[in-house]
């Protein structure tokens, strides 16, 4: 499977071959002392596979029912009549899919994968940056597409990534590719960043979005004894992320984003002040819808918990509960 993709989660193997994922990360290990393969956060993949990345091809079979999951909840951050941008990437993709359900949107993307989900929405206008098309993910970079961005304003961005960690925030293995998602930023009263469980803790070449910029994070529930992304939320919590996990099992994710920005808001200053300076009437698009997120700091939402329990033990859970009195 890491031949034909390039990469596997751990969570894939284990269905493949129907067995534990403990099992499967002791067998993982074993391949990588062989040189056969490396190990990353959360799977594998072909050795010397840090710096190089997966085409779409690849990436589009990797953790499919996470992504999926990630995009329901994300979805719920979008209202009617918005204005946002969508950058690259298969989860983006699958927010896309969700999005052309929402009348009134426009949407300003650098991905042609992102347009063509919303191709035949009616109600949804697309608007597409300028640039030289990167054939690996179906991407508008350059500096046609930087520029095209320029003087742009909305309430929200959605990005993904190749990895996210509380240190350093999202990254990718492609200069290009940063870049525009720096300019995506630059346009965006909020950032959201969709990223599953594999690419926590993870650390790729180019920076793309400090972690003090991050709003949301919306992301899968490790699985159990995954210290490592346990950890990682916590710390992007302590940093003041509000960070919301999706399940993909089924089950009920619990409220909602939209339902949590609903919530009477909480009072306390914006985490920081947007890059592009102050707004007009004294708030950046969509702030008020910020503050009701039900709280100005961080915080892990969307989850039981049991599941809570399942990241890092019942005393991190009760860490995580209360964070938000905490940060005030």
């Amino acid at each position: 499977m890491v031949r034909a993709n390039g990469a596997v989660s751990l969570r894939e193997l284990a269905r493949v071959v129907q067995t534990s994922e403990v099992t499967v990360r002791r067998d993982v290990r074993a391949l990588e002392a062989e040189g056969l393969l490396d190990r990353r956060h959360g799977g594998a993949v072909l050795p010397g596979g840090f710096t190089r990345e997966s085409g779409f091809p690849q990436k589009s079979h990797l953790s499919t029912a996470e992504k999926t999951a990630i995009a329901d909840l994300a979805a719920g951050l979008v209202e009617e009549g918005e204005a946002i941008v969508v950058g690259a990437g298969t989860t983006t993709q699958e927010l896309a899919r969700r999005l052309a359900r929402v009348p009134g949107l426009t949407v300003v993307t650098n991905s042609l994968l992102v347009a063509q989900a919303l191709a035949h929405a009616n109600r949804v206008e697309v608007v597409m940056t300028g640039g030289t098309l990167r054939g690996s993910n179906y991407a508008l970079v350059g500096s046609g597409a930087e520029q095209s961005l320029q003087g742009l304003r909305v309430s929200r961005a959605f990005l993904s990534g190749a990895g996210l960690s509380a240190e350093r925030g999202l990254s990718t293995s492609n200069m290009l590719s940063a870049s525009v998602d720096r300019a995506l930023v630059q346009a965006a009263a909020e950032v959201v960043v969709l990223a599953d469980h594999t690419k926590l803790g993870t650390d790729t070449m180019f920076q793309t979005v400090p972690t003090d910029l991050i709003t949301h994070l919306v992301t899968d529930e490790p699985p159990t004894g995954d210290d490592r992304a346990a950890t990682e939320l916590q710390a992007l919590a302590d940093r003041g992320v509000q960070v919301a996990v999706a399940s993909t099992d089924g089950a009920d994710n619990g409220m909602s984003l939209r339902q949590r920005r609903e919530m009477p808001p909480v009072p306390g200053p914006r985490r920081h002040q947007h890059p592009s300076g102050n707004y007009p009437g004294g708030a950046a698009p969509g702030e008020p819808r910020a503050r009701a997120a039900g709280q100005s700091g961080g915080g892990v939402s969307g989850m039981s918990p049991l599941r809570t329990a399942q990241l890092a033990g019942e005393q991190q859970a009760a860490r995580i509960a209360d964070l938000a009195p905490r940060r005030h």
